[in-house]
Formats: C-alpha cells, sequence, structure tokens
C-alpha cells in the first residue's frame, strides 16, 4: 500500500514552527514600543506612528543581513548572538540619516526547524531591538528541506524608521573645517568574513575551540562577538550637539563609506595613528599576508561607525559618547577640495 504523502514527511514540520514561536514569547515581549498594536500570530504587524509628534515625517527603510558569519555560529552550534548581528547592520544604516528606528521584521530560513535553535536566533534579534530602541513586530521562519542542509540556516531583516524631513543627516551638511569623530567596533562586526575563514580557517587552519595566542581566547568567542550597535549613542549624539552626519563602516571599509556622505567638494585626511585596531585583524593580516589596502577596504579596523561635525561640538561628543561607554577620538577633519576623497595617513601604533 503507498504511504500517505503529507508536509511533514516531505520535510516541513508546521507543529515544529509553532514550538518555536511559544518559546520565544516572553523574550519577544521584551523587544517592543508603546506604539505597536496588537501581539504575535497576525499576518501585518502594526504600529502607530504618531504623526502629531512631527512636523514633516520621512520614513526611512533599511534590508541588511549578516553574511558567512553564519558559517562560524553554525559550526560552533552557537546561535544566540548573530541576530545582534543583524539588528545592528540594520538599524545602524537606518540612523546614518538621522532616523530612530521603529521597528524591525526578521526572515530565517532554516533546512529544518529545530525550535530551540530558532528560539536562540530569533532571541538574539529580539536582544539586538533592545539595544536599538525599537520593537520586533513580526517576521517569517521558513522552512527550506531539500535546499538547504538540515542544520543551515540563513536570516536577514527590515527596519523602518523615521525622522524630520528638515533634519535628514548627509552630504549636504557636511562643511570644510568638520572634524570626524570615531566610535570604535566590538571586532570584527558581520563584514570580511569570507576572508576571515579563507584564511583562519582554510589556510592557517585554526582550530575555532582553541585558545589563540595573539587573542587570549577561543578564535571562536572572538569571531561571534556581537555587532556593536550604535543607533541608541547616535541619537543621544544628535540630541546633544550639531551632527552633520554619521557613516556606517560595513562592506568597503572606512574610506568607501566616508566617502558617501561627503559632498565633492570637500575631502577627508584620517590619522591611522590616533587608535591601534583590535588584535584579530593583525592576526588576520599576518596570516593571510593580506596588504593593508585589502584589509581597509575589507574590514572595519576597529573603527564601527563615524559622526561628522563642527568644531565646536567636539568635546562634548566625545563626553557623551564616553558617558554611554562607547570608544571614541577625533579621527580626523574635512578639508576643502579633493572631489569628496578620503585620504588614511601614518601607521597604526604598534
Amino acid at each position: 500500500m503507498t504511504e500517505r504523502a503529507s508536509y511533514a514527511a516531505a520535510g516541513v514540520d508546521i507543529d515544529a514552527g509553532d514550538r518555536a514561536v511559544e518559546l520565544l514569547r516572553g523574550r519577544l515581549a521584551r523587544a517592543s514600543r508603546p506604539e505597536v498594536v496588537g501581539g504575535l500570530g497576525g499576518f501585518a504587524g502594526l504600529f502607530r506612528l504618531d504623526v502629531g509628534r512631527y512636523r514633516d515625517p520621512l520614513l526611512a527603510s533599511s534590508t541588511d543581513g549578516v553574511g558567512t558569519k553564519l558559517a562560524i555560529a553554525q559550526a560552533l552550534d552557537k546561535h544566540d548572538t548573530v541576530g545582534i548581528d543583524l539588528v545592528g547592520m540594520v538599524v545602524d544604516d537606518l540612523v546614518v540619516c538621522g532616523a530612530e528606528p521603529l521597528f524591525m521584521q526578521d526572515y530565517v530560513a532554516v533546512g529544518r526547524v529545530v525550535p530551540e535553535r530558532v528560539a536562540e536566533i530569533v532571541g538574539g534579534i529580539a536582544a539586538g531591538c533592545e539595544l536599538a530602541g525599537c520593537a520586533l513586530v513580526g517576521g517569517e521562519t521558513a522552512e527550506h528541506p531539500g535546499l538547504m542542509p538540515d542544520d543551515h540556516y540563513d536570516i536577514a531583516g527590515t527596519g523602518v524608521g523615521v525622522v524630520e524631513a528638515d533634519e535628514v543627516l548627509g552630504a549636504d551638511r557636511v562643511r570644510p573645517g568638520d572634524v570626524v569623530v570615531a566610535m570604535g567596533s566590538s571586532g570584527v562586526h558581520s563584514n570580511g568574513f569570507s576572508l576571515v575563514r579563507h584564511v583562519l580557517l582554510r589556510g592557517a587552519r585554526l582550530p575555532l575551540d582553541a585558545v589563540v595566542d595573539e587573542l587570549g581566547r577561543p578564535l571562536g568567542e572572538e569571531l561571534l562577538t556581537p555587532t556593536r550597535i550604535y543607533a541608541k549613542d547616535c541619537l543621544s549624539l544628535i540630541a546633544e550637539v550639531e551632527v552633520h552626519a554619521f557613516s556606517h563602516v560595513t562592506g568597503g571599509g572606512l574610506a568607501a563609506n566616508l566617502e558617501r556622505v561627503l559632498p565633492p567638494t570637500v575631502s577627508a585626511v584620517l590619522d591611522r595613528g590616533t587608535w591601534a585596531p583590535q588584535p584579530v585583524f593583525g592576526l588576520v593580516q599576518a596570516r593571510g599576508r593580506v596588504e593593508q589596502a585589502e584589509m581597509e577596504r575589507t574590514f572595519n579596523m576597529g573603527v564601527g561607525m563615524v559622526a561628522v561635525l563642527p568644531p565646536a561640538d567636539v568635546d562634548r561628543a566625545l563626553a557623551v559618547l564616553t558617558a554611554r561607554h562607547v570608544p571614541a577620538w577625533v579621527l580626523g577633519e574635512v578639508r576643502e577640495g579633493g572631489d569628496g576623497a578620503v585620504r588614511l595617513e601614518g601607521s597604526h601604533p604598534a
């Protein structure tokens, strides 16, 4: 007798997905805001935008993922931090234009739904939303049997924020004489992991669970350090000082991302001597014999966000960031002329 076909027999377990949602209810309740309407289980997330608070509000949106950093999490079977990375990649792109992140939605594609693993992943996203001050209003977990291996997954997210039309930050506000202030990264963040894996795992064959002398801790622990989320820090700066632009340092590195917020009538000169990148960058560069230029266009090199602001506001900006426990320092300056280019000078301290 032919066995009856079913969705579960084909590899999709609806009950497992329901169990994952139940495991998450407590965590998701903390990733909320007063404007959220309704709860889990609807076909769409609802968010009440209090238009009366704004004169001329613009909605900002951003979508991103985490990339091949997920391969490290899957190899170590540790899934509770990559969701923080996802939120950081999304909300810190929103805040660059001055927008306050309001809410996010996530998409998790898995080879097989393991409720506990899905709860770890989405629990990390909820934790990131708490850090960013935004709500997680919904998402989708999609099971892809036969397309993805059972223990593999990918995640992506979309965030929405709001900013007053006349308060949008960007290149049109930047002036010669402005100062570039750096905010330190927590490490590699979520860019450049294809090169990290190529050099350290395939080339040097370093085990993820072994302590690396240069790092003083296991390699996997270093690589899974969550991306620092700057959204609240940047909003605090906007509230306290005159900010002309932010730049989120992701793929392309410091120079390429800062160039995105410079007008063509100026240039920026940055001093490598003002900071020392974390040891993980030196490890990748030494083990892979990677050229400095390649390092700087692949990784954040220790700078995860920069603010461009008038000289009169620098001291106050540094004080605000220090009070928020964000490493911050004067990185360089904006000069007249130069076609919007960024130049890095000097060498990092030994």
